[in-house]
């Protein structure tokens, strides 16, 4: 198993839990399509992995509620690599507020990058992975598509729903080679995560220490913060992973917050 010459999209790849996915996925030899909102950043980064190597990385401006623009990036990479072997839809925000008090322009604005962005991606990239065969399509979920926290009903319900729609594609692709999946992180220590800490001191009305220890590492075993690595190394397995065997699936990466 491994991804050498494998193209690889992946949304929200210029920061975060993105990049170090595509990091391992170069570290492997795979052809990464660092797609992200910032060009500029996305560019960069870009470059610096093809210097690091022996996989190589080119750099896509992409907002994933945009159709028009999902489409031509992908075209875009299709032109450049021949092909789509990969799809990890990454890119995702968080906003917290209590629900009777969410408003509902940000309600739709989370579930748009997060199902909207899953859909319009898949749908741009299954044509070319049903044309060669096979393929592997990669959801990044949460804790939260099997939990619920407070605050967080747009989040929640938006990770819910990826694990539909991955089972979905699972039953469409599964004749043609093409496999859903879906990793569900605990809290990973990324800016998205450090944001929370004082938006949820607030609305909670605790310290922030108690954000951490008890809302955020509370049912961990071992009140460990999951690493971005960890995170990518299963993104890896599901990248790799050569049979349909493993598809339809979700896999928690949270240090035993969630065991279901």
């Amino acid at each position: 198993m491994n991804l050498k010459d494998k193209v690889c999209i992946i949304t929200g790849a210029a920061s975060g839990i993105g990049l170090g996915i595509a990091k391992r996925y170069v570290a492997d030899g795979a052809r990464v399509v660092i797609a992200d909102l910032k060009l500029d950043v996305a560019e960069k980064v870009a470059k610096d992995l093809t210097a690091q190597g022996p996989g190589k990385a080119m750099a896509v401006e992409m907002n994933v509620t945009d159709e028009k623009q999902v489409n031509d990036g992908v075209a875009q990479v299709v032109k450049a690599w021949g092909g789509v072997d990969v799809l990890v839809s990454n890119a995702g925000i968080q906003i917290v507020h209590p629900l009777q008090d969410f408003p509902y322009d940000e309600w739709k604005k989370l579930l748009s990058i997060h199902l909207d962005g899953a859909f319009l991606t898949s749908k741009a990239c299954l044509p070319h992975m049903y044309k060669a065969g096979s393929g592997s399509i990669i959801f990044m979920g949460s804790v939260h598509s099997k939990e619920a926290s407070a605050l967080k009903s747009a989040y929640v319900t938006a990770k819910h729903g990826l694990l539909g729609l991955a089972r979905v594609i699972s039953k469409e692709g599964g004749e043609k080679g093409v496999r859903a999946n879906v990793i569900c992180p605990g809290f990973v220590k990324t800016p998205l995560v450090e944001k929370q800490i004082p938006e949820q001191a607030r609305d909670l009305g605790i310290s922030e220490e108690d954000v951490v220890n008890k809302v955020m590492l509370g049912e961990t075993v071992d009140k460990e913060f999951t690493t971005v690595e960890d995170v990518a190394d299963v993104a890896w397995v599901f990248a790799a992973f050569p049979t349909n065997a493993l598809t339809g699936q979700s896999l928690n990466v949270s240090h035993g917050w969630s065991m279901t």
